[in-house]
């Protein structure tokens, strides 16, 4: 292996956080190409589901016809962020699936999505998050359980939940999840009678 000159070294180490602003902005133009996408319903009946990170809400549509708006939620105590990573507490934008429901979660009832999507794991590939090997694994556990890993460095286990145990009064003041959407006990009701197994939800 040729040997690293210390101009060669100097140069990558002045040039290494432009590339990563570079693979950051990248992420950025994927996934706001993306959401400009997932913001348009599949067709007229669809039911789908909106979090919109600035306007702190979510909102259930049945094609472009608003159903129901819950406002304030709360996020990720780490923000909104393409690319999110495990213990972070950031929750992460795109397009996502439910893919399961717990009745009996702390949080009063969960509802799990679908992260991280194959968008996130090709972002991973890109940024140098994932190595070669920890794509191909990732692609190997989706084909083999019809679901993503949840023990990555991407992390995992996000969803739409209630307060459950938690404290109403900083719901109401403050981002507090661990990355997930969260809603009053009486709104994850509520969307729960709505919503089902394969529904979207956009993330933005």
């Amino acid at each position: 292996m040729p040997s690293l000159s210390r101009r060669r070294f100097s140069q990558l180490v002045l040039t290494a956080p432009f590339a990563l602003l570079a693979a950051n902005a990248a992420q950025a133009n994927l996934i706001d190409h993306l959401l400009t996408d997932a913001i348009v319903p599949r067709h007229n009946d669809e039911l789908w589901v909106l979090v919109d990170d600035r306007e702190a809400s979510l909102m259930v549509y049945r094609g472009n016809r608003r159903l129901e708006r819950f406002s304030p939620i709360s996020l990720g105590r780490g923000g909104a962020s393409p690319q999110r990573l495990r213990g972070d507490r950031a929750t992460p934008l795109g397009e996502f699936r439910v893919n399961r429901f717990n009745r009996q979660s702390k949080f009063h009832i969960f509802i799990g999505l679908d992260y991280p999507t194959p968008t996130h794991a090709r972002m991973a590939l890109a940024s140098g998050v994932y190595g070669q090997q920890d794509y191909d694994d990732y692609f190997t556990y989706y084909r083999r359980h019809g679901y993503p890993p949840q023990e990555t460095v991407l992390g995992g286990y996000i969803g739409i939940h209630g307060i459950g145990n938690g404290d109403p009064d900083i719901h109401q003041r403050f981002h507090w999840t661990d990355g997930c959407v969260a809603v009053t006990d009486a709104q994850v009701e509520r969307l729960t009678s709505l919503i089902d197994i394969g529904t979207r939800v956009v993330i933005r």
